[in-house]
């Protein structure tokens, strides 16, 4: 029995796991307080927990101040557009809810496409929430760039975007209906096994053909080479 909890046995090593994303929960929580430095919180979370992930980690206090203070900057920037457009998307459901609510004389075809847009517009929201910042710590570029190769990404790999939504919808399920205190802990846990859907996809994404790991000028480069060889093929089919 007591081997089975040491710390080399399997279960040990996920009650350690288990013990460092709460910690890294807390680390999360201390530097999100002041809400405009939420994204370089969450940037240094995933930093961490992409590396225990892929077991390259150190020491995580450390690794998680460095990535803080490093990305602080871009990610800042990033959560502050994010979080205006989070408040005007919120603002524009109030809006539309209150203007349905009150008009008689618009047909329901309108009111079924405003929806059907602001729901695509909150589902991108979401995918660009959910894979900006682990970009941010994964790899070096402009903030524009970055926001669009997030969406591009979430929207190409839907199995991983579906799962790590899964989690997080799971965790608000756990903590409205049985236990609200998973709130202050369990945003580590979520980032620590989202981080296990994310470390593949990161892989892939910044990974040339040699094995060797692509730069942000690869990236680019080959960004440049698809959207130029769609541009051909839309050419071809107009042609």
């Amino acid at each position: 029995m007591a081997s089975i909890f040491s710390y080399d046995s399997k279960v040990g090593r996920i009650f350690m796991r288990i013990a460092e994303a709460f910690y890294l929960n807390l680390l999360w929580l201390v530097c999100s307080f002041p809400i405009f430095t939420m994204g370089a919180a969450t940037c240094a979370l995933y930093s961490v927990t992409i590396k225990m992930a892929e077991n390259r980690e150190g020491d995580i206090r450390q690794q998680f101040f460095r990535a803080f203070r490093d990305n602080f900057k871009q990610a800042t920037q990033v959560w502050l557009v994010l979080l205006g457009i989070g408040a005007f998307l919120a603002a524009d459901v109030y809006v539309l809810q209150r203007l349905r609510a009150a008009s008689t004389g618009a047909p329901a075809i309108f009111w079924t496409i405003v929806l059907a847009i602001v729901i695509a517009a909150i589902i991108a929201y979401v995918v660009e929430l959910l894979f900006v910042f682990p970009l941010i710590a994964t790899v070096e570029n402009d903030n524009i760039s970055m926001m669009k190769n997030a969406l591009l990404i979430g929207t190409h790999y839907l199995n991983c975007t579906i799962m790590v939504f899964g989690l997080h919808f799971l965790m608000m399920v756990i903590a409205v209906r049985f236990f609200t205190p998973i709130l202050i802990l369990g945003e580590g846990l979520v980032a620590l096994g989202s981080s296990y859907l994310f470390a593949p996809v990161m892989r892939a994404v910044t990974t040339k053909p040699d094995g060797t790991r692509a730069t942000a000028d690869d990236i680019e480069s080959a960004e440049a080479a698809a959207e130029a060889e769609a541009a051909d093929g839309e050419q071809e089919l107009g042609s």
